[in-house]
């Protein structure tokens, strides 16, 4: 083998021993869910997408959670989610938009893992989240201006939660080989130690 190739394969026996959990935190339309399913397909992990998890639990959409019984019950059910996923190995977890700033969950995903940040501007958002905007429980009835502010100021609250991410990743044009060589990168230069 040539030397670049040894390299190859010793990383990825190494790869191979390592169990964890990988959290893909980010704003709504930063590619959390789409670009996670994918990763996991490569590293051959579990995907798993909070929210879904919640929806088949509760037998409700997040919709329907929010407009039943309120934020802060989703919220509590959000943190059990993840708390349950802290036993899990070799998974791909795309949380939601707020899970890092409720509760210690921002904490917890860096202990119990690798967090991801996919970063986006409100501008690259506000394009993804207008097809599906309905789906959305907070930002349904918003206009596009009004959107875009909402958008503007929520990162603005979140950023603090999302910068404590070990990984940031921009997802403008974020696909899953980037995403997984940004991954893999990460998980080369843990081994050193």
């Amino acid at each position: 083998m040539r030397n670049d190739e040894s390299l190859i394969f010793i990383y990825f026996c190494l790869i191979r021993k390592i169990d964890m959990r990988i959290y893909l935190i980010g704003y709504m339309g930063s590619g959390k869910t789409s670009v996670g399913k994918r990763l996991a397909s490569r590293l051959e992990y579990s995907f798993l997408d909070l929210d879904r998890v919640i929806e088949e639990d509760q037998q409700q959409t997040v919709t329907e959670i929010f407009a039943q019984k309120g934020e802060d019950n989703f919220r509590s059910l959000e943190r059990f989610a993840l708390h349950q996923t802290f036993d899990m190995e070799n998974v791909v977890v795309s949380t939601g938009g707020g899970t890092p700033i409720f509760f210690d969950n921002m904490d917890m995903m860096n202990a119990k893992g690798l967090c991801v940040y996919l970063q986006a501007n409100p501008s690259v958002l506000l394009s993804r989240l207008i097809p599906n905007q309905q789906s959305r429980p907070l930002i349904a009835s918003l206009g596009k201006e009004e959107l875009y502010e909402f958008i503007k100021e929520q990162l603005t609250k979140r950023a603090p939660f999302y910068e404590q991410a070990e990984l940031h990743i921009e997802a403008r044009d974020l696909t899953p080989a980037i995403l997984y060589n940004q991954v893999i990168n990460w998980m080369k230069n843990q081994s050193r130690y």
